[in-house]
This record gives structure tokens, sequence and C-alpha cells, in this order.
């Protein structure tokens, strides 16, 4: 996968994501890229992860979801159905430390409903910044 196809952000883990998209169509299927490679230990699946996170519908700025602008840290099982799909498949394997860039299509988001009372539609493909603080 060609890195260009995915938005550019800030490469500063812990500061609150810039995001450029490169053209107005997501890429097809799920995309992850670190950009920010961590040296902490490696997400499992079935651990719980400490994250800060920054979500977005492809395209748009405003973000429907912002653990940042909140200044609240999220924590949740990974990759055992308690987050969606994408996050789930894209998460374990990376240390504690990086900072990925993940666009998930809706079949790994939230299905064609999406979540209306969000902004977020049932074709939105979303864009989610997350930064990976801890993990046990």
């Amino acid at each position: 996968m060609s890195e260009s196809t995915m938005p550019q952000v800030n490469a500063e883990f812990g500061a609150a994501p810039q995001i450029e998209f490169p053209t107005p169509s997501a890429p097809a299927g799920l995309k992850s890229v670190e950009i920010v490679e961590g040296d902490g230990p490696v997400v499992r699946k079935g651990d719980t992860v400490t994250v800060n996170y920054h979500g977005v519908v492809w395209g748009k700025q405003a973000p429907f979801d912002s653990s940042f602008e909140r200044h609240s840290p999220a924590s949740f099982g990974i990759g055992v159905g308690q987050v969606i799909r994408g996050w789930d498949q894209t998460v374990p394997g990376h240390n504690v430390g990086s900072r990925l860039v993940v666009s998930i299509p809706p079949e790994y988001g939230y299905g064609s409903r999406g979540v209306p009372q969000a902004g977020i539609g049932g074709d939105d493909t979303l864009v989610f910044v997350i930064d990976i603080i801890s993990t046990r």
C-alpha cells in the first residue's frame, strides 16, 4: 500500500492531530500506517489498551470523537469485540508509544447504518489517529 494514499498527520506522539487528506476519495479497504514507532511493550489481542484517539470522517476536519479534545485517554479490550473491527485488526502488534493513522471503511467501522447522531453516514470511511499509551 502506498502511504501517499493515506492522510498526512503530524508525527508528534501526544500532540493533538492535524490531518491533511491527499485525495477527496478514501483508499479501498482497511489501511494502517505507523507514523511513530514506539519502543514499549507490544499490544496483543486480548490486552486492555489505553489510547488517545482522534476520529474524523474521510475528508472532514471536525472530529466526531476525540479523546485528545476531552483530555481523557480511553481504555478498552482490543481484539475482543469491544471496539469497531477496524481497531481490533490494526492496533494489536504495535508497540506502546506508537502513533497510527488508520483508514476504516464502513464494513470495518459502524456498518451501513453509520452513526447519524455523530455525523457518520453508512458509506463513510473513517480516519483515526491513535496514540498507544499503555497495554496490560
